[in-house]
């Protein structure tokens, strides 16, 4: 069984392949990147429910810190969900420009955030939450996002 920061960490992983895919299919053609915008922000969405509904939960009763870390990455989550919102219009707009504008914004704030979460957050989760973290896994495995 992985630790809480590793499965969260390849998650990151996987997000930004999709982030990838998706800036190579609208930099083809803003048209063809729906799909890609798609399923790159479904899967964004799932791994910050992941953290909302699980894992920060889980950290804030453990800790009892709530306007600590995980109110920071919240607070970052709403940013990254308005940059998305942007791009999505953008794609309908089939504006290039105003894609790739938000697209860029959007990787380096994920980068600055991934990082933070990859070195402080999950390192601190792990050392509350390890005696927890395979029913922890469990339940951020079971969430489904539509």
């Amino acid at each position: 069984m992985s630790s809480i920061k590793e499965y969260l960490s390849e998650d990151h992983g996987r997000c930004d392949e999709l982030f990838a895919i998706m800036e190579d299919a609208a930099a083809k053609s803003i048209e063809s990147a729906k799909e890609a915008y798609d399923e790159f922000a479904k899967n964004t969405e799932r791994h910050f429910q992941m953290e909302e509904r699980v894992m920060f939960l889980e950290f804030e009763q453990k800790t009892g810190m709530t306007q600590g870390p995980t109110a920071i990455m919240r607070h970052e989550h709403i940013q990254m969900r308005n940059l998305l919102e942007e791009m999505r219009k953008a794609i309908e707009a089939k504006d290039k420009d105003k894609f790739f504008g938000n697209s860029e914004t959007l990787m380096i704030l994920m980068q600055q955030h991934n990082m933070k979460e990859e070195q402080m957050l999950y390192t601190m989760a792990q050392q509350h939450l390890s005696a927890d973290a395979e029913r922890i896994i469990d339940m951020m495995n079971s969430m489904i996002v539509e």
